[in-house]
Parts: C-alpha cells; sequence; structure tokens
C-alpha cells in the first residue's frame, strides 16, 4: 500500500464523516442558538428547554435524511471492502 493510496483513504473517510454529521450539527447549531435566543428573551434558564427541541429536531432530521445518509454509508462500505484487496498487495 502507498503512501498516497492511504492519504486517499484517510481523505475519503473525513469527508464521509463530514458528510454524514454536517447536516445534524448544522441544525442542532442553529436549533440551539434560536432556543437560546428565546431564553434569553424571556429570561427563562431551564436546561430541558434547550435540551428537548434538538432532540426534536434531530428525530425529525434523521427521519427525513436518514435513508439517503445510510444509502451513502452503505455505498462507502462498499467502496471500501472493494478496495480491500488492493490494500494487501
Amino acid at each position: 500500500m502507498s503512501e498516497q493510496f492511504a492519504m486517499d483513504i484517510g481523505q475519503q473517510a473525513m469527508m464521509m464523516v463530514l458528510t454524514l454529521a454536517g447536516p445534524v450539527l448544522v441544525v442542532v447549531l442553529i436549533v440551539g442558538v434560536l432556543v437560546s435566543a428565546f431564553q434569553a428573551m424571556t429570561q427563562i434558564n431551564e436546561m430541558s428547554l434547550s435540551f428537548i427541541p434538538k432532540l426534536v429536531a434531530v428525530g425529525v432530521l434523521l427521519a427525513v435524511i436518514g435513508p439517503w445518509m445510510l444509502q451513502t454509508a452503505v455505498n462507502y462500505t462498499t467502496t471500501m471492502l472493494t478496495q480491500l484487496p488492493s490494500v494487501t498487495r
């Protein structure tokens, strides 16, 4: 296995992580900012108020884009497994 091949595998893995985790993190960030702004305006400092909307938003997001995320992960895994014989040479 060459150094370039190892670097390509690492780069593909990092891109896959960013592709799958990015939408979830962006939604959690947006919901967190909105809830924080609401808490600042109303001066309600309840910890569960910031947790529950994030949980609901992530649940809805995973219900909507979950099949795409699963298909992307399966395609990546299939690609990595088909490249496995070239790694052992």
